[in-house]
């Protein structure tokens, strides 16, 4: 089945894929902080091409090559099945809140915005620039991994 997005928006599609690409390219959070926050949005999108992804082991397919923006150690294959189940016990502080953010911004964006509480925990575990950073990185995947317009898209 063709895309029909490439056909009728090629410029959007182009645009959207050079701001996904970026968040992989560029971020600059930890993998394990990166992967925790993408798998938490991965699951609310019930999207099974970003629940299958591993970004450590995919980075060529999207051209990315030689060493890593993101530092830290590389999730294992546990890390992505306990996250896929719901278990965020093997997370650090800072990767649970990450998936908690990425969470709230992709389910309850205004709830996010008004939570001091959680606000205070972020801006004392995270710099500002990584919450732009996860920012960033969240609104890529919760945008281009809802899948629903495309298939609604097909039966045009």
């Amino acid at each position: 089945m063709p895309n029909l997005a490439e056909a009728y928006a090629p410029e959007l599609v182009n645009a959207a894929t050079a701001f996904s690409i970026a968040t992989y390219a560029h971020s600059r959070l930890p993998l394990r902080t990166f992967e925790a926050a993408r798998i938490a949005i991965a699951v609310i999108n019930g999207c099974t091409v970003c629940q299958s992804w591993r970004t450590a082991g995919h980075g060529a397919l999207l051209g990315l090559s030689g060493p890593r923006a993101q530092g830290g150690p590389e999730p294992d294959e546990g890390f992505y099945r306990a996250l896929l189940a719901g278990d965020e016990s093997q997370l650090d502080a800072r990767e649970a809140l990450a998936a908690a953010f990425a969470r709230a911004m992709s389910r309850d964006p205004q709830g996010l915005a008004a939570d001091e509480p959680f606000w205070a925990e972020m801006k004392a575990a995270f710099s500002d620039e990584e919450i732009v950073d996860l920012t960033y990185c969240c609104a890529g995947w919760i945008g281009f991994g809802r899948k629903t317009w495309s298939t609604r898209a097909r039966t045009l």
